[in-house]
């Protein structure tokens, strides 16, 4: 008798056509880095005063799911803005030594604070200077921290 679950077997539809497995390397890949952004935003929250999520002092599941959207905010406006913003600013980066590079990591986190904001959610970053660019260093050193233990598969 064949298998009908495991490695190797594949599921078909009823036109024949392979179904999308849920196992997909990219997709895979997409959402490491979103729970990854997502630790990293937690913890900047808990470190830097400015960088504010939900309401309360609990740990409830409104949070949680407040901090999974917000990150995948961060992962998506990281995936198509910063990007762009990167390349405009390419000059400043190099002419800085790469650390103009924080500021526009700190810009994405102000967008992502401004987007939350237009969905509703209880994420905010109070001021540019000092919150969003501490918060940014700080998510910057979390994410390299847990890309060490969870490595990325691109």
């Amino acid at each position: 008798m064949p298998a009908l679950y495991g490695p190797g077997v594949r599921s078909y539809s009823l036109v024949g056509a392979p179904l999308p497995a849920c196992h997909d390397e990219s997709m895979k890949s997409f959402a490491v880095k979103v729970l990854v952004n997502g630790v990293a935003i937690w913890v900047a929250t808990l470190l830097v005063s400015g960088i504010t999520l939900g309401g309360g002092g609990g740990w409830t599941t409104q949070k949680l799911i407040t901090l999974l959207w917000v990150a995948l905010i961060f992962g998506v406006i990281n995936a198509l803005i910063k990007p762009v913003m990167t390349i405009l600013s390419l000059p400043v980066i190099v002419l800085t030594l790469g650390l103009f590079a924080l500021i526009v990591n700190a810009a994405m986190l102000e967008l992502t604070s401004w987007f939350a904001g237009q969905f509703s959610l209880d994420f905010h970053v109070d001021a540019f200077f000092w919150d969003a660019v501490i918060g940014a260093f700080v998510i910057t050193i979390v994410t390299m921290l847990v890309n060490l233990v969870v490595p990325d598969n691109d």
